[in-house]
């Protein structure tokens, strides 16, 4: 009885006319139409979205094109972010929309464990023609990059009968449990949240800041350091015949942009291959021609950003190091949601049906954006477009870095393609007085404290969002892959007046 009077008291409030939308129903307002400025909308925001989410800009955004976004009031900003390098082919690319909005028109949601449909397909169809390697021929789709690295742990787990993942000090994989469990880029992530996902072990990087060296130590060096660790730990830590898998991502992304030497990631495939241990390759970030390649494993980039491939063992056409299983997302789409994890069907043919899979996997508007993004970056030749801004955005950084007013305050200028990132100086080292790259440094210049947060929020201010990122000082930049000359060179040009305002503002207070 109790629960009928319950009922037949909400009805009426529920099903309330038009012309009664706007009052108030147990002290709460139906209508929207309160929320008219951008201050009520960033109020509103921030009172009803988690805490959880951190943002790097105040404002709404309204609509985006290309590689500029537009806020709600009126503010227009080149985007240096690319949604953290999602947008690929910049903001609302038209190919990539029209498809979507097609797609839309035929069928929205066809859910994987009830039959397969077309665009997931077609979207296959595409791909096996650019993976770097001929092996990776079974695909399975998801629609982040995190669920990607789970079920890439699961494949792995689950085909070997082993257990533990070696990860990468530094690397990020992502939030949900067991991408949180291999992530190690900061302990932000995963504060909180243990007890974590067991059977994991972290192995140095080959990044000089991490093994205490100078910037300019020999990647031979670094390479022989990082592999001696991990034989090390496959010695002292987990057998191999307890080793289901070694997790890398080929250039660090939340670890400060730092890509893995050639040398490094043929060291890893003959570990794999002596032990029969799974390599995962998480080109989440570093994918989809965001490195100048397809995938940044495919080969070598030299300091001016030409790409080029060597062979080497474990090599397969154009010298790409092959992964056992490779994991892709973000600019996979351009902004629709969608990640891909790929094996060998010898592999992935030992896999239970119905093991993998999930609601919303492989969503078929996402596979046809999917499809129109391959299109547009063949047709619209965007691999050497990448290249050619590369050169221009790494020599601008060098030029800065060789500026004799600027030099002492940066330490690193890094990347491959139009993925870079400064490493900038900081005079409270992590740690204390306990690293060597800040007990060796001599800059004679006052420096900033918190400096790549600093210039990131400077080019803000400027018009120019810009992203930091790792436990460093370091400034990363994510252009659209398509971008212009005029948009990277205006880029460049608000990332140097910030950069000189702020140090130079830090010397006029005599600091």
């Amino acid at each position: 009885m109790l629960t009928r009077v319950v009922r037949s008291s909400l009805l009426p409030s529920l099903q309330r006319p038009a012309s009664l939308v706007g009052t108030k129903i147990t002290g709460r307002t139906m209508s929207s139409s309160s929320l008219s400025t951008t201050e009520q909308l960033q109020s509103f925001g921030e009172r009803h979205v988690t805490k959880g989410i951190g943002r790097i800009a105040p404002g709404v955004m309204k609509k985006a094109e290309g590689s500029y976004v537009e806020y709600l009031d009126g503010k227009r900003m080149l985007d240096f972010t690319c949604g953290i390098g999602v947008t690929n082919l910049g903001h609302c690319h038209p190919k990539v929309s029209k498809a979507a909005a097609e797609q839309c028109m035929q069928l929205v949601h066809g859910q994987c464990s009830i039959s397969f449909h077309e665009p997931y397909l077609r979207l296959i169809e595409k791909l096996l023609p650019i993976m770097p390697h001929p092996s990776l021929d079974s695909f399975f789709f998801w629609n982040s990059g995190s669920e990607a690295v789970e079920a890439a742990l699961k494949m792995a787990r689950a085909t070997t009968g082993r257990q533990n993942i070696i990860c990468m000090q530094g690397g990020y994989h992502g939030r949900t449990f067991g991408a949180m469990a291999v992530t190690r880029s900061k302990t932000g992530y995963s504060e909180g949240f243990h007890p974590l996902m067991p059977g994991v072990f972290v192995t140095p990087y080959p990044f000089w800041h991490q093994l205490g060296l100078s910037p300019s130590t020999p990647t031979q060096t670094l390479t022989q350091l990082a592999l001696n660790q991990l034989h090390l730990l496959l010695q002292q830590q987990t057998s191999p015949s307890d080793t289901a898998a070694i997790i890398i991502e080929p250039v660090l992304g939340e670890g400060g942009y730092v890509p893995a030497p050639k040398e490094f990631l043929v060291g890893l495939r003959e570990v794999c291959d002596e032990y029969g241990i799974l390599l995962i390759v998480d080109e989440v970030q570093s994918g989809f021609g965001r490195t100048g390649a397809w995938w940044a494993i495919e080969g070598s980039e030299s300091v001016e950003g030409d790409y080029e491939g060597s062979s080497s063992s474990g090599s397969g056409d154009g010298g790409a190091v092959r992964p056992d299983i490779l994991v892709m997302a973000k600019g996979l789409a351009n902004g629709f949601p969608l990640s891909g994890v790929v094996s060998r069907k010898e592999v992935t043919d030992k896999l239970k049906p119905g093991s993998m899979g999930g609601t919303y996997a492989g969503n078929a508007v996402s596979c046809a954006a999917a499809c129109a993004v391959i299109d547009a970056m063949e047709e619209e030749r965007v691999l050497e477009n990448v290249k050619e801004r590369s050169k221009h955005l790494l020599t601008s950084l060098h030029a800065l870095q060789s500026d004799p007013a600027l030099a002492p305050y940066i330490l690193d200028v890094r990347g491959r393609g139009l993925m870079v990132a400064v490493e900038f100086a900081s005079p409270a080292p992590l740690g204390g007085g306990w690293d060597p790259v800040y007990q060796n440094q001599d800059t004679g210049k006052p420096i900033p404290p918190n400096l790549a947060t600093r210039v990131a929020k400077k080019c803000i201010e400027k018009g120019l969002l810009l992203l930091t990122t790792s436990v460093y000082e370091v400034v990363r930049f994510i252009p659209a892959l398509n971008i212009g000359q005029g948009e990277m060179e205006r880029g460049v040009g608000v990332f140097e007046d910030s950069l000189r305002e702020v140090v130079g503002g830090w010397e006029g207070e005599g600091k």
